[in-house]
């Protein structure tokens, strides 16, 4: 722990510190599956859907950034390695031999809710330590998130 004025106990500070690193390697994941679908996405939605898992990444990379800071706020150290994230995170691995944009649509989809819930989780688990900026924090980026899945699940939604 490094020091700081920051007048959160230390024993909350490490725990918080924990499960920002726990979501930060999720988030770093979920930025990379963002940018698989991106590339190789292939069929009639291409474009709208290239576009629209840029924007998302965009959003993702935004709360890397948000959530690696608040585990330095805090006296910790933000742990953001490939190797780091490879071994940490949460989500299910991302399928590599997938191309359709019903595929991606659905496998992305996937991944968002995964996320979205364990940054609800941390929410709460945040509040619980006494943590509200950081449970805000943690509830600002689900916000995005839900509004993201939206966005990608109404490319399956239409009628058949």
């Amino acid at each position: 722990m490094h020091k700081t004025r920051n007048d959160l106990p230390e024993t909350t500070r490490k725990k918080v510190i924990q499960l920002l690193n726990n979501r930060l390697a999720d988030a770093i994941d979920l930025a990379t599956q963002i940018k698989q679908a991106h590339w190789n996405v292939k069929g009639p939605q291409f474009i709208g859907l290239h576009e629209l898992f840029d924007k998302i990444y965009e959003a993702v990379v935004e709360a890397v950034d948000e959530i690696a800071e608040r585990a330095v706020q805090l006296g910790g150290t933000a742990l953001g390695t490939a190797r780091i994230v490879a071994k940490s995170s949460s989500l299910k691995e991302y399928p590599s031999d997938i191309y359709t944009c019903k595929d991606h649509v659905n496998a992305l989809a996937d991944a968002l809710a995964q996320f979205g819930k364990s940054v609800r989780e941390s929410s709460d688990q945040a509040d619980e330590l006494n943590d509200a900026d950081t449970s805000d924090l943690f509830t600002s980026i689900s916000r995005t998130i839900d509004k993201y899945l939206w966005f990608v699940e109404a490319h399956e939604q239409e009628k058949s």
